[in-house]
């Protein structure tokens, strides 16, 4: 996504989940506060859109993929969050509310330039607190670049340039060819 802007006004959850619901513009929540989303390019669809379609044929029926409006609901004693991820896979049957998911297995973000900073160190933070977050994946548009970190290897990167992408989380080796898929560079 591009960068987001932050609006001048606080809220309950309650009152942002209301209206989001109406909503012509995404917003994230963060703390009370919420920020408008931007628009997102050609590259960084087709490479979501990629994944989504990808994951969705091969996952059983009891995982749900989304891609873009699925918000992510993450909650501690000190912060209160929702985050819209460009990929995310929920597999837990008691996570099912309409607009958000609290259990996710698998979350992917489509790095741009306005969104990389915040995608590798503020949203890196807070999904890795999910307890059910197996893997956090950021996918480069810039170039052809697949970072995967795994909680079973304490959220070290393992970087794949050119070879199907490992997905413990759901059990799946991904075809980079099928992940940048359409995408041209140069």
């Amino acid at each position: 996504m591009s960068a987001t802007s932050k609006l001048n006004r606080a809220l309950c959850v309650a009152d942002y989940l209301e209206g989001e619901s109406s909503s012509d513009v995404r917003h994230e929540y963060i703390n009370g506060e919420i920020y408008a989303m931007g628009g997102a390019s050609d590259k960084h669809g087709l490479i979501s859109a990629n994944l989504s379609a990808e994951l969705n044929t091969r996952l059983p029926d009891e995982c749900q993929v989304f891609a873009a409006d699925m918000k992510v609901h993450i909650k501690s004693d000190t912060d209160e969050l929702f985050y819209y991820p460009d990929v995310l896979v929920s597999c837990e049957q008691n996570d099912r509310k309409s607009y958000y998911r609290e259990s996710p297995c698998l979350i992917i973000e489509v790095l741009s330039p306005s969104t990389e900073r915040r995608d590798r160190f503020e949203k890196f933070h807070f999904y890795t607190q999910i307890e059910s977050l197996v893997d956090y994946v950021l996918v480069s548009q810039e170039y052809q670049k697949v970072e995967v970190y795994n909680r079973s290897n304490l959220w070290r990167v393992e970087e794949y340039m050119q070879e199907d992408v490992r997905l413990d989380s759901v059990g799946l080796l991904i075809s980079f060819n099928a992940i940048y898929r359409r995408v041209s560079f140069g």
